[in-house]
């Protein structure tokens, strides 16, 4: 049975119609390949595309998905001993396993930890459920993991979907159809099935919180009481983009007649971030306490997910929609370990910057986002906050991601002097380093 299965998969893989993705992973046998994300945001498929890009032949690769009903038929004992079974087939073994849904097999880490330990294998798995989510594999491996995020497209996955290349030049009607396909990104964002399958993005967001984030949270941590993880689901999309308060929340529902502990709240808040539904943003501080006790910003993992959840116009949201999305480039890249740190700034005056880049123990950049076309559509406060953050930080790299406004101008305020970068947001998304 297992052998036809291989042999199943093999032929399934050969016939699938795979989008690339612009993610890469690394080839060692030195550490196995955790490739973590929200749920549906194509983990599966990166791995496949990773097994045709680098044109790897049927006799080296191994390729199990753990939640198939194929598999959950076989014996345990049959599947550890699953490579011996590729070697009758192909009469060699793999150089390369990939372990999908590795969690759906009991006692998942020995058996990879025992493949790890032959180092005879470039190994890479996934997983997500409600018995664990993807980011705890890394965990479980204690170390000999690293970690790669896949998170739904980027803009510029969609615009490699549509045809439309990155180069350093675009003609005004190129230009005009890049516009669009933001909005568009805007509104329904990047999960691959919206992107490419076409889903209706109501009926699909609605199955994700009703079957992926309920069953992430509620049947994972036996929750009781799941209208209060659906309820804690409306803040968190109301507050996108700006400071999320669990003590705020306590209260509402303290006020309308629910019994909750502020604890409660927390712990719940919490397990949406493990399910990567949301991400919070810490304020920037010099003391590493009072980051930790300072009131966060929460984050979507996609923008569409705000559209569904919240109704409204578009022109209402785009300007923290644009944040949104400048948030998860910024969180890709903390993930990859290309930065070290991102935040946000306020004083005590209320002056807020958007975020704070850290590259080691260096302040590299500070960003504000506005939805703007030129400079008098851009709010005094938004380069005067940057000022007033430079000057705190000595940061002099300082940037305003635009709609449509882009320049390099010299101001001053608070006693400081800098030239600002004005970007508009899709040439920021292109950027190989997007300007920080």
């Amino acid at each position: 049975m297992i052998e036809r299965y291989l042999l199943d998969k093999k032929e399934w893989v050969r016939g699938l119609d795979v989008k690339p993705r612009d993610v890469s992973f690394p080839v060692t046998r030195a550490f196995v390949v955790a490739v973590v994300g929200p749920r549906r945001a194509g983990k599966s498929y990166s791995l496949i595309y990773f097994i045709r890009k680098r044109g790897l032949r049927d006799e080296e690769y191994l390729l199990l998905n753990f939640e198939e009903e194929d598999l959950k038929l076989v014996d345990r004992g049959e599947l550890v001993r699953v490579v011996d079974r590729h070697v009758e087939i192909y009469g060699v073994e793999p150089s390369f396993i990939f372990l999908d849904e590795v969690q759906e097999l009991d006692r998942w880490e020995s058996f990879v930890y025992t493949l790890y330990e032959r180092k005879r294998y470039f190994i890479f798995i996934t997983g997500s459920s409600s018995r664990l989510l993807s980011r705890e594999i890394a965990t479980q491996l204690r170390g000999r993991a690293l970690t790669y995020p896949v998170f739904p497209l980027s803009f510029k996955e969609v615009l490699m979907m549509n045809g439309i290349s990155v180069k350093r030049f675009y003609s005004s009607r190129e230009e005009s159809r890049i516009k669009n396909l933001l909005r568009t990104y805007l509104r329904s964002g990047g999960f691959p099935q919206i992107v490419i399958d076409r889903a209706d993005p109501r009926i699909y967001f609605r199955d994700y919180i009703d079957l992926v984030v309920y069953r992430d949270v509620v049947e994972r941590y036996r929750i009781k009481k799941p209208f209060l993880v659906k309820a804690l689901i409306k803040f968190v999309a109301s507050s996108y983009s700006k400071e999320f308060s669990v003590n705020k929340v306590y209260n509402t529902l303290k006020s309308q007649g629910v019994r909750v502990s502020k604890k409660t709240l927390y712990k719940y808040s919490g397990y949406l971030e493990d399910a990567m539904f949301c991400f919070y943003l810490k304020k920037f501080d010099f003391s590493d306490r009072r980051i930790e006790l300072s009131i966060p910003k929460v984050y979507l993992n996609d923008p569409g997910l705000a559209n569904y959840l919240l109704s409204g116009p578009l022109t209402e949201n785009i300007g923290r929609l644009m944040e949104n999305i400048v948030f998860l480039e910024l969180k890709k890249r903390e993930f990859l370990g290309e930065l070290s740190g991102v935040f946000y700034f306020k004083d005590a005056m209320g002056r807020e910057v958007d975020f704070i880049v850290k590259e080691g123990f260096r302040v590299r950049g500070l960003v504000n986002v506005t939805y703007a076309s030129s400079f008098d559509e851009v709010d005094e406060r938004e380069w005067k906050n940057l000022l007033k953050a430079s000057k705190l930080l000595g940061c002099d790299n300082l940037l305003v991601v635009t709609w449509d406004y882009e320049d390099q101008r010299k101001l001053s305020s608070y006693g400081r002097e800098s030239v600002i970068r004005f970007i508009p947001l899709w040439k920021w998304l292109l950027s190989p380093m997007h300007f920080i």
